[in-house]
């Protein structure tokens, strides 16, 4: 018998700190990936297909953490082959109503909760033909808030049987409210918004998630109780490792004045 797949520990008495993957690097993943909680793979704006996905789905088995992924659009299709790759749930962009939310629940989730189709060649291999039973509650299904009509939907989404948690995207709701999107995260800006989501997740069970990306970020995160914070990603390391030895290096040659 194989062991368990890796999945959320959805009753964690701290935050669970997730690394963000958005080049198709197993090696990678297996070398940085056990710093970290869990792994959020990034299929709609990451630099990976199907294949490469499962790649990180099945590194995200070896290191021993649970790996969400990042659908590229809320296409059932793409729900059933993240899901039957393995990974410890999906999720959702740019969900803005009700109904959206309820047709990814009727992907993501089997009867009678939803109509996910059954099979999936990995998942069967790996947890045997009887895996549905449990698969409802086992893989989670998390739906991203990433304007302001959709966080005035918070409390509704977060009610719906099926919706494992709420996702607040912080960069889309930033240009959409008129501001440059590299500007500050934090209370004053996002602040209203962020404590509104994780307030109806916690009032209803379900998981929030949100981007701690900058002290700022990260303290906000705390300060509202987020369950899932994304931490850093592979971007950011490899670009923040190199300019910085890059720029020890050119000052240790640097002509001396």
């Amino acid at each position: 018998m194989n062991p368990p797949l890796p999945r959320i520990d959805r009753k964690s008495a701290l935050p669970l700190l997730g690394l963000a993957m958005a080049y198709p690097s197993a090696g990678s993943l297996e070398r940085i990936g056990p710093d970290w909680d869990w792994v959020w793979i990034d299929l709609q704006h990451g630099d990976l297909d199907l294949r490469e996905m499962t790649d990180l789905v099945r590194t995200c088995d070896f290191i021993g953490k649970p790996g969400l992924v990042r659908v590229p659009a809320q296409d059932p299709g793409w729900v059933s082959r993240a899901l039957d790759s393995g990974a410890a749930g999906v999720i959702v962009p740019m969900v803005e109503s009700l109904d959206e939310a309820r047709a990814m629940v009727r992907a993501a989730k089997f009867p009678p909760l939803g109509n996910r189709s059954y099979g999936g060649r990995r998942v069967i291999d790996r947890l045997g033909r009887g895996y549905y039973r449990a698969a409802n509650e086992d893989m989670v299904l998390i739906v991203q808030v990433e304007s302001n009509e959709a966080v005035a939907l918070s409390d509704e989404l977060a009610a719906l049987p099926g919706i494992d948690g709420l996702f607040l995207g912080p960069d889309d709701l930033t240009i959409r409210e008129g501001r440059d999107v590299d500007s500050p995260k934090d209370a004053a800006t996002i602040g209203r918004q962020a404590h509104h989501v994780a307030d109806c997740c916690r009032r209803h069970g379900k998981l929030s998630v949100c981007v701690g990306a900058g002290d700022a970020a990260m303290a906000l995160a705390k300060d509202c109780g987020y369950r899932l914070v994304v931490g850093g990603g592979d971007v950011g390391f490899l670009a923040g490792g190199s300019k910085a030895a890059s720029q020890k290096a050119r000052a240790f040659f640097a002509p001396k004045a």
